[in-house]
């Protein structure tokens, strides 16, 4: 283990990117932080190296991901149906069902080594969402969190709840990665082909269809720094 914590973040915004190369840049950000910290693990002179943490922003073209737990079941379209809406399927090593990334959604990466901050995933999980509840709060929308159910959600307990950010890591070695996708002017139609996160009874809801309106590109630059500067505080880091 450090010496030291390291409260720092290095934030990176990686655009458009498909699935998979966000995939491999992830993976191999955390299998350099895991072998930072096994060499410092075994260091006899006392002389450890800080581990970095980093928190990407990207967004990726229509894709279908299921965790690793997740089931086959829930995803309802066959090839050629995803053909015809241009979306790919990837089964991917995070916890959780399946998910839907496309267009207008801002997806968040946080790798990052828990031995920075607490080595909890439980608690992590609800700081992300505390992330999420904060800065929808901003546009005047209540968020909550469902009992059992991870993700941040609006009119949690009555017949028209709605999710309006998924969630869902991996942890190996206290390590983290994978994160939040928080629904802006996402097509919300994609979801008609997937049970979310394998939740019959609940909708998916995103800023635009709340607020009625779609957010210009300024205005998602802003929806992205408020997300920056709430994981900021809740996690008593730096971005840098």
């Amino acid at each position: 283990m450090t010496a030291t914590q390291n409260k720092t973040l290095v934030f990176r915004d990686l655009g458009l990117m498909d699935y998979m190369p966000a995939f491999d840049y992830q993976a191999k950000l955390m299998q350099d932080i895991i072998d930072l910290k096994l060499k410092n693990r075994y260091r006899t002179d006392g002389e450890y190296e800080e581990t970095p943490n980093y928190l990407l922003f990207v967004e990726h073209p229509h894709v279908y991901t299921l965790g690793k737990s997740g089931d086959e079941h829930n995803m309802l379209a066959n090839e050629q149906k995803l053909k015809d809406i241009n979306a790919t399927y990837v089964k991917t090593n995070r916890g959780g069902d399946i998910t839907y990334h496309g267009f207008g959604q801002l997806v968040g990466y946080p790798v990052l080594d828990l031995d920075n901050f607490k080595s909890d995933i439980h608690l992590y999980m609800r700081n992300l969402e505390e992330v999420i509840i904060r800065t929808v709060a901003e546009y005047g929308l209540k968020g909550e969190r469902s009992e059992g159910e991870t993700g941040v959600w609006l009119d949690v307990g009555k017949p028209y709840a709605r999710k309006i950010c998924a969630m869902g890591v991996k942890t190996s070695k206290w390590v983290t990665m994978h994160g939040f996708a928080l629904n802006v002017n996402t097509d919300l139609r994609y979801f008609e082909y997937i049970i979310p996160c394998g939740i019959r009874d609940k909708a998916v809801t995103s800023l635009k269809r709340e607020l009625e309106r779609e957010f210009s590109a300024d205005e998602i630059l802003e929806v992205k720094e408020k997300i920056k500067n709430h994981f900021s505080q809740i996690f008593e880091a730096e971005l840098i």
